[in-house]
């Protein structure tokens, strides 16, 4: 009997009418098939927090905040003072802050994975953001720190991110990769009004057509013409993940858009993926019904740094503890309808 069998057999047999639980029991067998077993385990769940910056928020076209946020927003995680401290601390989560290429000489001595690139990518209305030997780099330091994660025992990892500037690279990431236009993927991100929208719009509709972007771009390509080190490094740690079988916990707007270039230089990830929510992002919804996502949450979130996946794994760990503590119909003597 195939491993899926066998886990909609031991669920079918607790001590409930069939299909009670819902969505959870979907998740039991999704974690069940990664895992190959049937007790899954949620052990030492992290939560990888990309920071970077992006050169064209320097012009303040497409962001409201001043990139120098982007540095005050990693020393907030170090300080524990940041909503995905919060959350983490609550549900017990890892956090593990990675300065993926912040304008920013930070201490050596703070408590982060020092992986910087460069300083904030080139300006991509300009010129590329970054080049192929960057984008190469990115993946293989995001790939390093799950590595080093996995070998600590973690076998659950999400990915958030923090980088002003990042909805925008974003966006034009999703509207190459899905062919849907760029006004219909962007975006207020941190906080633009309308007026500002339609700036931040009409600027990456330039920028689409300077750089040619279209589907049948590779991954690294379209990361080297209009991506983020943090996006870069996020993609790497994706595709390490799922070669080590983890289950991924996706996050929202940002995190899936990098999915989304990750599923391009690997085709079969999705099935490691639970999608912990639908964000306040217009184009995160788009983006999930493209790949036939279906998310957990809809609190109307658009925070990013994994907040939403740090939501949502305490129901990742109803799903294995159901599966694992609660009684069979055999064992607790209960008579089933049969």
């Amino acid at each position: 009997m195939m491993i899926k069998e066998q886990l909609q057999k031991k669920i079918n047999n607790k001590t409930k009418p069939l299909g009670a639980l819902g969505v959870l029991e979907d998740i039991a067998l999704q974690i069940g098939e990664i895992q190959n077993t049937l007790t899954p385990q949620i052990n030492n769940p992290t939560i990888v927090v990309f920071a970077a910056d992006h050169g064209i928020a320097a012009e303040g076209k497409v962001n409201p905040f001043p990139q120098a946020v982007t540095a005050q927003m990693v020393l907030n995680f170090v300080h524990g003072g940041a909503a995905i401290n919060v959350f983490c601390k609550q549900n017990n989560i890892g956090l593990t802050v990675v300065d993926a290429g912040v304008n920013f000489d930070f201490e050596p001595s703070i408590p982060i994975v020092h992986a910087k690139i460069k300083k904030g990518t080139n300006n991509y209305s300009t010129g590329n953001a970054m080049s192929e030997e960057d984008v190469h780099t990115c993946f293989l330091k995001g790939g390093q720190v799950v590595q080093q994660l996995f070998d600590k025992g973690c076998n659950t990892i999400s990915f958030g991110e923090m980088g002003i500037g990042n909805t925008s690279a974003a966006s034009l990431l999703m509207s190459a990769i899905t062919n849907i236009d760029i006004q219909d993927c962007v975006g207020k991100g941190t906080g633009v009004n309308d007026e500002q929208l339609q700036i931040k719009i009409n600027t990456l509709k330039e920028v689409y057509h300077f750089h040619k972007l279209q589907q049948n771009h590779s991954g690294i390509e379209l990361l080297g013409k209009v991506g983020g080190f943090e996006i870069a490094m996020m993609v790497g740690a994706y595709l390490k993940a799922a070669e080590l079988s983890m289950v991924i916990v996706v996050d929202g707007f940002i995190a899936t858009a990098a999915l989304l270039v990750a599923k391009k230089q690997h085709e079969q990830i999705l099935p490691f993926c639970i999608f912990a929510h639908t964000s306040g992002e217009q184009g995160h919804l788009k983006m999930l019904e493209k790949i036939g996502a279906k998310p957990l949450l809809n609190l109307g979130m658009r925070l990013g740094e994994g907040t939403g996946a740090a939501l949502a794994i305490p129901i990742l760990l109803s799903a294995v503890n159901f599966l694992n503590e609660m009684a069979s119909f055999e064992t607790a003597g209960v008579s089933n309808k049969e």
